[in-house]
């Protein structure tokens, strides 16, 4: 496999917002008296903001009109953006910096393909915005993961095919995407959860381009 890009997810893979995001969602679960815990706030990893509201709504039997719908959303994104006001600089997850500077030295092409709406503020206060050729985000696409949209956007802006780049991901649905997509994925975290993967590793912590070929070569 010739690799000239690689697509990061944001959320788990670059940084940790994944409790920011659950106790966002559990707070406004709470406001309408739908009971949410961790187990339902793994199935909402990689899924947009809309879909994450349906599924509550859905839990809950509530039917709302579309209004209310976007006031929620906007509620919800409030409690996020409070949460996570005070990622920095230090809070990108072990490893994952220096592995994109490594690709960059090597004039591989780096692309975000996100469902949040919030990647932009993100990558700003985690000073990366600069390092990346294309940032595709849940402002950029119309369909959620499973759907490859996310990551075929990020490979058109890169002027790649989809054989030509490697998507890294932490979540089920972004894995499945990945494939539905035609990419080669390596799934970051639970083993189990992202069985489906080209390769699996626990995180960036040591690893370096060399070391990502040979997990491929292996897989």
């Amino acid at each position: 496999m010739t690799v000239k890009g690689f697509i990061f997810d944001l959320d788990g893979v670059i940084v940790d917002t994944a409790s920011h995001h659950f106790a966002a969602w559990q707070i406004l679960a709470e406001d309408l008296g739908v009971p949410f815990d961790e187990k339902d706030n793994e199935l909402l990893k990689g899924v947009s903001r809309v879909d994450s509201l349906e599924f509550i709504l859905n839990k809950g039997g509530l039917v709302l009109d579309s209004q209310t719908k976007l006031r929620l959303m906007e509620k919800k994104n409030a409690h996020y953006l409070s949460l996570s006001a005070s990622i920095g600089v230090n809070d990108a997850l072990p490893g994952i910096v220096e592995f994109i500077r490594e690709l960059k030295s090597r004039g591989m092409q780096i692309a975000l393909g996100s469902s949040s709406k919030n990647a932009h503020q993100i990558l700003g206060q985690l000073e990366l915005t600069d390092a990346f050729d294309a940032i595709v985000d849940g402002n950029r696409i119309t369909l959620s993961k499973p759907d490859p949209e996310v990551f075929m956007l990020g490979a058109r802006l890169m002027g790649l095919t989809p054989s030509e780049c490697l998507v890294f991901e932490d979540a089920k649905a972004g894995v499945e995407a990945a494939i539905n997509g035609g990419f080669q994925v390596v799934g970051v975290g639970n083993e189990i959860e992202l069985s489906d993967a080209d390769a699996i590793i626990d995180d960036f912590e040591k690893m370096n381009w060399e070391r990502m070929q040979n997990l491929l070569s292996n897989s």
